[in-house]
């Protein structure tokens, strides 16, 4: 954790990473954070834990970035560059296949491109495309650690580059990955996939300027995030609090090592952050892959916007989908109105598919069910009982239920079949594969559940694993070029 008082700076992590920067003063409350980032960092003591508890694969890969882990795993790897509108610099990785059908993946809050392949070759689901002949495109929303770029702005010293939400990431960002994916292909209609932020963003720009459901073949909601009165996550109630303290317009988390230094100094550390982890997404230790875990860490968190996380925090207060409240008088200023408007779900017409989990505490069925019923072109409806919000890309049986599934979907849709139905579609056509009954309870660890964390399990884990990929390979039937 660092902070940033007139020309001092306080910095924690690897290198200058803070979990917030700028040249720009901040509230007293912050040095609280402050102080107990620097207590965190002195009582760290390198024990070779790590090292002694997971393969040095994976903690290489922790180390590594998007492209780094294209390149070691031999795949192409390219970084492409788009201006938006409002003049942020975002980058796009890609797994090239030149002439193939694109295809587009935005990642959730705090996270980033690697996503989609920090599970490896043979779970993530960048790699599962590309080796199904798809040209992989996954992008990086303003303010990650691959997108800090502006015309006019240094995201390390202008707090006015601070000043956005979700909002403008679904006005401004992915049309500019979405043109500059299309301009760069030729293609004129790609497929989206979306996690979490990556849903919300999508809904925002499909219902605000709905010419681009006409650039979408299909659109493959993973945790959707639109309502969220139901969500049951134990801490947002102290990163309510944290927010208020923090004040708008300010970086939060920016991509540094810090978690996984902690994390994994000691087995005692390691089963405290699992705690906090499935409290925050919500637990389900049958899909917990514990031997990349450390790969996680490594890549989380990405960088966001202080403001991001604020606008999710009054959607659950409001119980609405609306744009970022101002409080009345500004509001009446923005939008001339004293509240801020909902965004009109029902213009979003490109076929949406939805995947989510019964125990997801960030993305609630009730919320996703009420989403369903309000979009008007849902083709695909599946909940995956037991999976959190991260299962979505991150379940160790990903790759033999969810990927096939979704690959099965965009294909069909698009197909001249699935044109068709899209175009004589008039009602909503809703497949429910997997059912279970919500979880409505609040998540609590009993002690049984604390005692049962296997944190010495990496290496023996990896021996599975390997023996895993090879039974992937064998279904995975890339094709080259």
């Amino acid at each position: 954790m660092g902070m940033v008082a007139g020309s001092l700076e306080i910095g924690f992590s690897h290198g200058s990473q803070m979990l917030w920067s700028g040249t720009y003063g901040m509230p007293h409350a912050k040095w609280i954070l402050c102080l107990l980032g620097v207590t965190l960092q002195w009582l760290w003591v390198d024990g070779g834990y790590l090292e002694d508890n997971f393969p040095a694969s994976v903690i290489e890969d922790a180390h590594l970035s998007t492209l780094q882990l294209l390149e070691k795993y031999k795949h192409p790897a390219e970084a492409h560059h788009v201006t938006t509108e409002d003049n942020y610099i975002l980058t796009l990785h890609r797994i090239a296949r030149p002439g193939a059908q694109p295809v587009l993946l935005v990642h959730g809050l705090e996270d980033t491109s690697s996503t989609w392949i920090v599970m490896g070759p043979q779970s993530g689901l960048g790699y599962f495309l590309y080796g199904h002949g798809y040209d992989v495109w996954m992008g990086n929303v303003r303010g990650n650690r691959y997108s800090r770029g502006h015309q006019q702005l240094n995201a390390n010293t202008d707090r006015a580059y601070w000043s956005f939400s979700w909002h403008e990431i679904g006005m401004y960002d992915l049309p500019a990955m979405i043109d500059g994916v299309l301009a760069k292909t030729g293609y004129e209609k790609l497929s989206y996939f979306g996690h979490s932020q990556g849903t919300t963003s999508f809904f925002v720009l499909a219902s605000s300027r709905p010419e681009y459901n006409a650039k979408i073949h299909l659109m493959s909601a993973l945790a959707p995030v639109a309502f969220m009165a139901h969500v049951k996550a134990p801490l947002l109630g102290i990163a309510r609090v944290g927010m208020n303290m923090l004040g708008e317009s300010l970086e939060l988390l920016p991509h540094s090592f810090v978690y996984l230094n902690q994390c994994m100094q000691s087995a005692g550390m390691l089963k405290t952050c699992l705690r906090f982890y499935w409290q925050i997404v919500g637990k389900n230790r049958e899909e917990f892959n514990m031997t990349m875990f450390p790969v996680v860490l490594g890549h989380i968190p990405g960088g966001c916007n202080v403001k991001q996380p604020v606008h999710f925090l009054q959607l659950r207060s409001s119980d609405r989908f609306c744009q970022y409240d101002y409080e009345a008088k500004e509001n009446q200023k923005i939008y001339g109105r004293s509240s801020p408007p909902d965004y009109r779900l029902e213009r979003i017409t490109a076929p949406i598919a939805l995947y989510y989990g019964s125990n997801d505490y960030l993305s609630a069925v009730e919320d996703v069910q009420r989403l369903a019923k309000l979009l008007p072109n849902v083709v695909e409806n599946h909940l995956y009982k037991k999976w959190n919000h991260m299962d979505m890309i991150w379940a160790i049986s990903a790759r033999h239920s969810i990927q096939p599934k979704m690959l099965e979907a965009m294909r069909y849709w698009e197909s001249a079949a699935g044109a068709r139905e899209h175009a004589e579609a008039t009602t909503s056509c809703v497949v429910e594969e997997e059912t279970a009954e919500p979880v409505t309870e609040a998540a609590t660890e009993s002690p049984d559940d604390e005692k049962e964390v296997e944190v010495e399990s990496g290496k023996e884990q990896e021996a599975a694993r390997d023996e895993n990929q090879q039974q992937n390979a064998d279904v995975e039937s890339p094709s080259e070029d």
